[in-house]
């Protein structure tokens, strides 16, 4: 049988399985949004959002480096590194403090991998940027801040 026609068959053949696997209702798109924390995307200050997490009593802590420029030219893309030396690392969390909406994102992280993320973020104006990390079920937190010349959210 010629290699590339058996390619091609595998395909149809995998094709046609994932689309009645959709069509039997076994894998469902919509299913991710159920990690979606309406309340804490909503939230307005970081303190709200932190609560809506869950993490309203994080503590300060000199294991979390935060690497961003001290002074953003433009907010618009703002590269940030996160690094967490804290042991059992299992979420590195990102707050802008003072863009409209101050939640970025929470990343996870597999046990056993490097606690590390980076990211680019819009900033709108001066503001700290706030991380939280989860580890062993207890929270942790540290601030740096960024001073933004050109507003990245409008400004």
């Amino acid at each position: 049988m010629d290699r590339s026609r058996r390619i091609v068959l595998k395909g149809a053949g995998a094709t046609g399985a994932l689309a009645a696997a959709l069509a039997a209702g076994l894998l469902r798109p919509g299913v991710a949004a159920a990690a979606w924390n309406k309340a804490a995307f909503d939230a307005k200050t970081t303190a709200d959002a932190m609560k809506a997490l869950g993490y309203a009593g994080a503590v300060e802590s000199k294991d979390i480096q935060i690497r961003a420029p001290e002074i953003a030219e433009n907010g618009a893309v703002v590269p940030i590194d996160i690094t967490s030396n804290i042991p059992g690392t299992t979420s590195i969390s990102v707050f802008i403090e003072k863009n409209p909406f101050p939640y970025t994102g929470t990343f996870d992280v597999s046990q056993g991998a490097l606690p590390f993320v980076h990211l680019r973020a819009k900033i709108g104006e001066s503001s700290p940027v706030r991380v939280v990390v989860t580890a062993g079920g207890k929270h942790f937190t540290a601030a740096k801040e960024v001073k933004v010349t050109i507003g990245g959210c409008g400004g």
